[in-house]
């Protein structure tokens, strides 16, 4: 086990790194008691702290004491959430009980055929369930990076990994006492947007990448995406506006229309938590449908899993900014960071529709006997759609009453949204007198 600490931009981090050449890199009561060690200076010094995974779990010969340390890195990994960034950077095998190190932590690298995280190997798998299935079949990096989501970051080489292991460092701040260091940017914070009139259809039902849109509008095109291969219809990530570091949330309808489900909405409230404790401001650009409909979706718990998402935005106390697109419907549009739930600015761009459901879905609901009982219904049908949208979803309803803040030229979406967080930036939110909340988990 070596641990140490150094600097990265400057700025001193604390990494400890398991040897698999001697014992296979396996956890004994003396290797914990060093991690325990870097991680108690790390979060005295208010420092972020790196592991480097490459080890054969506890070492067996030493019983209960090896599984004792573990339960002390956990602790310890509790104790330094929301107060240092803790990442975790997966560089060979991880088994049994110690990856539950690395789901404790803020993020996880993972690098293509080397890292594998599984709770039991595929011998005991195969033992136990008759299943026969390979060690990246099980718990390889492209695994845990599109179907578990236990993985925020995917690399074909170490070098890459660790490379963006210090991006990602440089937009983080050293502890939850002190804001992301910001950087002199030479991208104007006026400059106009005029790309988007072309990069975002008016029309509500064709698709476009999102992520074209958002790297239009921050410093340099440049967007660190969290999870990009996990729930790829919604984006988070970090990018810089004005040279201060801003936290992304996006719909993306080039996926799935970019409606909320449920890792959709786990990923997001995983990232909202993540900015809000390290004082990273939110900005949501908003273009969606509405929750994902079918039975598999609320058997498995969309109610639950759709209110965590809604629980970290209204828990956030950072600067939030919500900018919406084109469509934003029903309980999706609320848990998207609407006024409602606390967010501190709205701006919308004129194609905007903000309503319970699109115009055809509600014209067929409020107007179903005029429909049914019209001599020509398609026509009558076609009308009450029309005088729908006409009084209910133009533009500037939801500006009318106080739930936007102002509708904008889409080409103005980069300067607006500086403006606002620069007026945001002392934002102070004094939190209520509790323990804590009790986070629908």
């Amino acid at each position: 086990m070596v641990t140490g600490w150094g600097k990265v931009d400057g700025r001193t981090v604390f990494v400890y790194a398991h040897d698999f050449r001697i014992f296979g890199g396996s956890l004994g009561e003396a290797h914990a008691e060093k991690i325990h060690k870097v991680m108690d200076l790390a979060l005295s010094a208010g420092a972020p702290l790196v592991a480097l995974s490459d080890g054969a779990g506890a070492r067996i010969q030493e019983g209960v004491t090896a599984l004792a340390g573990y339960g002390g890195i956990f602790r310890r990994n509790v104790a330094a959430s929301g107060v240092i960034p803790q990442i975790s950077v997966m560089l060979g095998p991880c088994a049994g009980g110690a990856t539950y190190s690395p789901a404790l932590t803020d993020y996880v690298f993972m690098v293509r055929d080397i890292s594998q995280m599984y709770i039991t190997g595929p011998d005991v798998v195969q033992a136990v369930t008759g299943e026969k299935i390979t060690h990246n079949e099980l718990g390889g990096a492209e695994v845990h990076s599109s179907v578990s989501g236990a993985s925020a970051f995917l690399y074909d080489t170490e070098e890459d990994c660790l490379a963006d292991v210090r991006h990602l460092l440089s937009l983080l701040p050293s502890n939850n006492r002190q804001l992301p260091p910001p950087v002199r940017s030479d991208d104007p914070a006026d400059r106009r947007n005029d790309a988007l009139l072309d990069l975002v259809p008016a029309d509500p039902n064709r698709s476009y990448d999102m992520r074209a849109v958002i790297e239009e509008i921050v410093d340099d095109g440049d967007l660190f995406e969290v999870h990009a291969t996990w729930a790829t219809n919604i984006i988070c990530g970090l990018a810089r506006l004005d040279g201060h570091v801003v936290g992304i949330v996006a719909n993306q309808p080039a996926s799935q229309a970019g409606v909320l489900d449920i890792h959709a909405s786990e990923k997001a409230a995983r990232f909202v938590q993540t900015c809000d404790s390290f004082s990273i401001p939110l900005v949501t650009l908003v273009d969606v449908p509405g929750f994902l409909p079918g039975g598999a979706q609320e058997h498995d718990g969309i109610i639950r899993h759709g209110a965590k998402l809604l629980y970290a935005y209204c828990a956030a106390t950072v600067p939030r900014v919500q900018m919406i697109l084109r469509k934003a419907y029903g309980g999706a549009y609320i848990v998207m960071d609407s006024r409602s739930i606390g967010a501190d600015l709205s701006f919308a761009w004129p194609t905007n529709e903000i309503a319970v459901m699109g115009a055809e879905g509600a014209a067929n609901v409020v107007f179903r006997r005029e429909i049914a009982a019209a001599d020509d219904p398609e026509a009558a049908r076609a009308q009450r759609v029309k005088q729908y949208r006409k009084e209910l979803m133009h533009p500037y309803y939801a500006a009318e009453r106080g739930l936007v803040d102002d509708v904008i030229d889409p080409a103005r979406t980069r300067s607006v949204l500086v403006e606002a967080l620069a007026v945001l930036r002392a934002k102070h939110a004094p939190l209520p007198e509790r323990k804590h909340g009790n986070p629908p988990f």
